[in-house]
């Protein structure tokens, strides 16, 4: 009957070691960043805020030197090349003549996604979609697509 209860008690505590242990909101990535819903979302809404204003300032302060920006058209790494994306953005959709609208946002830990349409004099779009990946506080990865209207 012990050795029973031992062995018991030995499969107890084997078993609670083995059980998947899930991080805390906030928990540090294998890389060290921090993940957290909330900053994400923070992110995701500066971010939006910023490109509806043209602010390409304010826009910049969401990335790193080691941001990543994937398009259909090109990759753009670090900060210079993703401004120069932002500046022909901007051009595109001018703040006082075009018209965004944010259809959907996901936000979940560190992955952020969005579905919007904009009408703007040049163009319009009738669907554009980005996902993020958002780590301490910054845009690390992005990707972007979109379907121009005729």
């Amino acid at each position: 009957m012990k050795i029973n209860l031992l062995c018991l008690s030995l499969m107890i505590i084997l078993l609670a070691n083995c059980s998947e242990k899930k991080p805390a909101a906030d928990a540090p990535s294998a890389e060290g960043a921090t993940i957290s819903e909330e900053s994400t979302s923070k992110v995701l809404d500066h971010h939006w805020e910023a490109f509806k204003a043209n602010d390409l300032e304010a826009t910049m302060a969401d990335y790193t030197e080691e941001s990543v920006l994937v398009t259909p058209d090109k990759t753009f790494k670090g900060l210079g090349e993703i401004r120069e994306n932002f500046v022909f953005a901007f051009s595109m959709f001018p703040k006082d003549s075009s018209t965004l609208k944010l259809n959907k946002t996901v936000v979940h830990k560190d992955v952020g996604y969005i579905i919007w349409e904009a009408t703007a004099p040049k163009l319009k779009l009738s669907f554009g979609t980005d996902t993020f990946i958002v780590q301490n506080g910054k845009i690390i990865r992005q990707t972007y697509a979109g379907v121009v209207a005729p």
